[in-house]
């Protein structure tokens, strides 16, 4: 499968980003706090005013730069790609950034929740294109599988743990710097109990229909 349907692969793996993006946007904002993933470089918009996608480049180096130190010799210099990788995805961070902000903003709580709903759907939606082109990790999920590689624990516990961890950084990093909760809110429990259910349902509806644009088996 690789070798084949590049182009409906790049299609998947790019256009999976840039829906990805529309939902940390628009959980951006609600402003009623994004998903773990997304909370550290929201972190560092909050505290320290960097734009958000330049804000989400330099934690995929940084994350890039864990991998190297985890893995030593076994790091593959392949995985330096998600550095190019996270700056595509920092630069589409930033486009769905400005255009959500041309949204009218509101302080009606029911429309913040309806918005974080979608987010969620939207993040749902660029994982289930995004991973099955099976092109480059973003840093994040390299992270964790580095992790997972050399604890040997399996990858969605490394997972579990390794959001929490973001969560847990996140929400002392503005406690301490805003005395408040900052990137961190209903919303990024919201999206970390709705985003894994919501993929699993489009899956089960989608995914023969897109492994077999890709060329390969389903696994439904």
């Amino acid at each position: 499968m690789k070798g084949s349907k590049l182009g409906i692969r790049l299609l998947y793996y790019f256009g999976g980003f840039f829906v990805m993006t529309i939902g940390i946007a628009l959980s951006v904002k609600s402003n009623l706090g994004v998903s773990p993933v997304s909370s550290i470089p929201y972190t560092m918009t909050c505290v320290w005013g960097i734009e958000m996608g330049v804000a989400t480049v330099i934690f995929h180096v940084i994350l890039v730069i864990l991998q190297m130190l985890l893995m030593r010799r076994r790091f593959e210099c392949k995985n330096l790609l998600q550095i190019p990788v996270g700056m595509v995805f920092g630069a589409f961070t930033t486009t769905c950034n400005t255009l959500a902000a041309m949204l009218p903003s509101t302080d009606n709580l029911i429309i913040r929740l309806l918005m974080c709903w979608i987010a969620t759907v939207f993040v749902a939606i660029g994982i289930f294109f995004y991973v099955p082109a099976d092109i480059m990790p973003l840093a994040g999920e390299g992270a964790m599988l580095a992790i997972s590689t050399l604890t040997g624990k399996p990858f969605p516990t490394v997972k579990i743990a390794f959001d929490v961890s973001m969560v847990i950084i996140s929400l002392s990093t503005c406690l301490i710097f805003l005395h408040g909760l900052g990137s961190v809110g209903i919303g990024t429990i919201i999206a970390a109990l709705l985003v894994g259910i919501e993929l699993r349902m489009i899956t089960h509806r989608f995914g023969r229909w897109r492994d077999n644009l890709l060329g390969k088996q389903s696994e439904i």
